[in-house]
């Protein structure tokens, strides 16, 4: 039993190995206070029954949380954030369903601000 090699890890060092954990993939993610502001929101146009669904992507470059009225169909609102517009035109956006900029700004509450209903007046 003397010709036995012992086993030799080819990745002995971790310097080969990719990097692991949320470091790994950085992503652009909405913090507490920006999703307690855009589910605020959401809340209050669920509870009146117009809008029905949402979803949020993350990526490298951007967050996203869409707003449905069916869940089947497009998105009728998107909320992005976009830290490389920061310093240029402001790293908030809603975005209607055609791809339309609706307001863009640094200051999320007043960017969303888009999407309250305005007061009509009823005419006699």
């Amino acid at each position: 039993m003397d010709d036995l090699e012992p086993i030799v890890s080819f990745r002995a060092t971790g310097a080969d190995l990719p990097p692991r954990g949320p470091a790994a993939h950085p992503v652009v993610a909405f913090d507490r206070k920006e999703l307690n502001l855009i589910l605020s929101l959401y809340g209050r146009y669920v509870a009146s029954g117009e809008w029905r669904d949402y979803a949020l992507d993350f990526t490298r470059d951007k967050a996203v949380f869409s707003i449905f009225r069916h869940t089947g169909e497009s998105p009728i609102y998107r909320v992005v954030k976009d830290p490389a517009l920061a310093r240029k035109q402001g790293q908030y956006s809603v975005m209607a369903q055609g791809g339309l900029i609706m307001r863009r700004g640094q200051d999320l509450a007043q960017v969303i601000r888009v999407l309250l209903k305005r007061p009509r007046l009823i005419g006699a």
